[in-house]
């Protein structure tokens, strides 16, 4: 018996995926259809998608060329089940010639002609929503965002503000307009994204939101956690999405690590320790290190291991003691901290000028996961326990520079009228801000 494998979406299925499908099962006696599912879709940019996966699947086996259907889950796939159910033919659209010729190696690859003047795209762009964004702050954070747009659906680059013009120059895109200031961005567009310095977040994401546009705010998005309930509250009021930026908060390998540890497979979690550091030299530290700019290493990096704190251990701690070293200028060069909880303790180590490790280990009364260095741009950990053989090690691709996460996330908010994500929900943001708030007034504070 010759088997024959394809993949798709088939989102709002049409001709051209039955035509295909028909070609494709005329190449042998049993088809296997790979549908994707619906967070390998979100993962991969595609935010639009219209049909759940449950109904892409019903539809798919209703064109009656299909003799069995499988999940497609991640990268890499197609490789195992090539091998897993013995394929010999790889089918898929002529527009994807030559992309898949180092599946040759384990199958006949085959590129079939597509029908022409009908797409699941073209379909959709007929009820299309689009999400006109704006940037404010244009710097090298922004940079890297600007390029992101062109690999998330549903995004337009319409305006950049800074007040440097120059900055806004240098990463405009043909399509975007600059702005003379603030408030005329936030007229043009539907959604900011803000990555000016901290201490501006709150004013401009405020009146970004009492002005009815969505905001994705950079990390941290304020050192307050009053400041923090009172911008959630003011969406909530406008009916529109704010989300903090944290690119590993919205990362495919670091979410499946939290879902893995909160389904118990190494127990209950008992210890989380977490460390960042840059080791740059002051030279190359001075917006990170200057004070007049909430400089230091827990402001610029401290929302980063205190996520999976927070995600793990929860909001409800006892108490956080802070130990930190101070420059001359009273910044802090390196901050540990104890977060005390019922049945659980966790610490982290930031260091700006001091390097630690870098890792992330979580540890439960039944084995350890273990993210090494860099934890943060999660694309391998390890599930380790008493019994080595019980060990497993998982993989990912991690999309340098990991901001696609976020803003994937946030425009699949605002498309599907989703007003808060559960990969970083308002509360953990709340409560990660009153950690920044409590080292802001030295509370439970002691210098090194």
């Amino acid at each position: 018996m010759k088997k024959v494998i394809t993949y798709g979406t088939y989102d709002l299925l049409h001709e051209g995926h039955i035509n295909l499908l028909r070609r494709a099962k005329a190449l042998g006696d049993h088809l296997i259809v790979g549908v994707t599912n619906d967070s390998f879709d979100r993962e991969r940019g595609k935010l639009n998608v219209r049909n759940n996966v449950l109904e892409r699947v019903e539809a798919v086996k209703a064109t009656g060329f299909v003799d069995e259907v499988i999940i497609e889950d991640y990268v890499g796939q197609k490789i195992d089940d090539i091998l897993k159910y013995d394929v010999d033919i790889f089918a898929i659209g002529s527009d994807w010639e030559g992309k898949f010729d180092y599946l040759k190696e384990y199958c006949e690859v085959v590129y079939l002609p597509r029908t022409e003047g009908v797409s699941s795209t073209m379909l959709r762009a007929e009820s299309e929503v689009v999400v006109r964004l704006g940037v404010v702050g244009c710097g090298r954070i922004a940079e890297r965002l600007v390029a992101e747009t062109t690999k998330v659906d549903a995004v337009h680059l319409a305006a950049l503000y800074d007040i440097d013009r120059g900055a806004a120059e240098r990463i405009a895109t043909p399509e975007s307009v600059i702005t003379e200031n603030y408030e005329e961005l936030v007229e043009m567009v539907d959604a900011v994204y803000i990555a000016t310095p901290h201490l501006m977040h709150y004013a401009q994401a405020k009146y970004a939101l009492e002005h009815g546009r969505h905001v994705l705010c950079e990390t941290p998005m304020v050192l307050s956690g009053d400041e923090a309930e009172e911008l959630y509250r003011l969406a909530e009021e406008h009916d529109v999405v704010l989300l903090e930026a944290n690119k590993t908060a919205y990362s495919p390998a670091f979410n499946h690590l939290i879902t893995l540890i909160k389904s118990g497979l190494i127990g209950d979690v008992v210890g989380i320790d977490a460390s960042e550091s840059k080791l740059w030299g002051e030279e190359n530290l001075r917006r990170e290190l200057d004070p007049t700019q909430a400089g230091g290493s827990l402001y610029e990096m401290g929302s980063y291991p205190l996520l999976p704190i927070i995600k793990l251990l929860g909001t409800n701690y006892h108490n956080i003691n802070l130990y930190s070293r101070l420059n001359g200028d009273g910044v802090d060069i390196y901050t540990r901290g104890i977060v005390l909880y019922d049945r659980a303790v966790a610490s982290f180590q930031l260091g700006l000028g001091v390097k630690t490790e870098g890792n992330l280990v979580i540890s439960g009364t039944k084995g350890y996961a273990y993210v090494p260095s860099p934890w943060w741009k999660t694309d391998y950990f390890e599930l380790r326990y008493e019994d080595q053989n019980l060990n497993k090690k998982y993989f990912y691709k991690w999309d340098e520079p990991g901001l696609r996460y976020e803003l994937q996330e946030f425009v699949a908010c605002i498309v599907n009228r989703r007003m808060s994500s559960a990969r970083l929900r308002p509360q953990e943001s709340i409560a990660i801000a009153r950690i920044m708030q409590q080292f802001t007034h030295r509370e439970n504070f002691y210098e090194l």
